[in-house]
């Protein structure tokens, strides 16, 4: 792999959705997710990291380096098990054990982040039967909120064929689709060059992540989720491992107001401003989107 990353990252995302379920709440009947209190839309940061990971499969497919941990399907302990392969010289412990030898373990550990872009990027806990470790991620990403409150709408669908022959004179079967009309939503993330001197993550690797939230919405759509789209990835980049600024203070810079008094139904409806004046001189503002 290419040099780690040798400064620290945060960056603010916007995007929307229109007609469609950015993120369906399995406990509350797969209803897009909301907080109760305000009915502000949620999308978790494990549903952003999900895109990000099958979008890499698409565009990184057959590319060393790049394979996915967390894929549809995949047995965590047939991963592992790549790890000792690929270290013949390394004697498999017993189960839910790291090798005894602290150089071995690292090295067990190391073939995870250098092989998986996942497990490098957002982290991973591999203490299962065939242990490789532990690994914190250096980029980690919030729940999106929306802007405004949703009001999700929950719409009677049929359908017009049936699935056995004795079923032909019932009445069509009826079903449910939830959705919001639109909604556009803010993520803040955050990028640790110290996290990242740990697992590998380089600077292609930092290139490749911006790449794949511009561009993972248009390799997910979905009947479910509608028309989802990526509108703006701010990037505040510090001169330095450690940083220049606190990350709550960059986040502020970026406002987002609604510029009409009614439900808004487009991302024309609001208005992005950033305050590029007061970036503080160490931090260097970047717009990716």
């Amino acid at each position: 792999m290419s040099n780690t990353i040798q400064n620290r990252y945060e960056f603010v995302y916007l995007f929307d959705v229109e007609n469609g379920n950015p993120n369906g709440d399995p406990d509350a009947g797969n209803m897009p997710r909301i907080d109760p209190e305000t009915n502000h839309g949620l999308v978790t940061d494990v549903c952003l990291k999900r895109k990000i990971r099958s979008y890499a499969e698409i565009a990184k497919e057959g590319e060393s380096g790049y394979a996915i941990y967390v894929r549809e399907k995949a047995v965590l302990n047939q991963q592992h098990e790549l790890a000792y392969i690929n270290n013949p010289d390394i004697k498999k412990p017993k189960a839910k054990k790291l090798p005894k030898k602290e150089e071995e373990a690292r090295r067990i550990t190391r073939w995870m982040c250098d092989n998986f872009f996942d497990v490098r990027t957002f982290g991973a806990v591999m203490t299962t039967d065939v242990n490789c470790g532990q690994v914190r991620g250096p980029v980690q990403i919030n729940f999106a909120r929306s802007i405004d409150p949703i009001l999700p709408l929950d719409v009677s669908i049929t359908r017009m064929a049936v699935t056995n022959e004795r079923d032909l004179e019932k009445e069509r079967t009826m079903g449910r689709k939830s959705i919001v009309p639109y909604g556009l939503y803010r993520a803040e993330g955050y990028i640790s060059a110290h996290l990242a001197e740990k697992t590998g993550f380089s600077d292609k690797d930092l290139k490749f992540l911006w790449d794949a939230l511009i561009n993972m919405f248009d390799h997910d759509h979905s009947a479910a989720r509608g028309k989802m789209t990526a509108r703006k990835l701010i990037v505040f980049k510090h001169n330095s491992k450690l940083g220049n600024a606190p990350a709550h203070e960059l986040f502020d810079l970026v406002r987002v107001s609604n510029k009409n008094n009614g439900p808004p139904r487009a991302y024309s409806d609001y208005e992005v401003f950033v305050d590029r004046d007061n970036v503080p001189e160490q931090v260097e503002l970047q717009e990716k989107l």
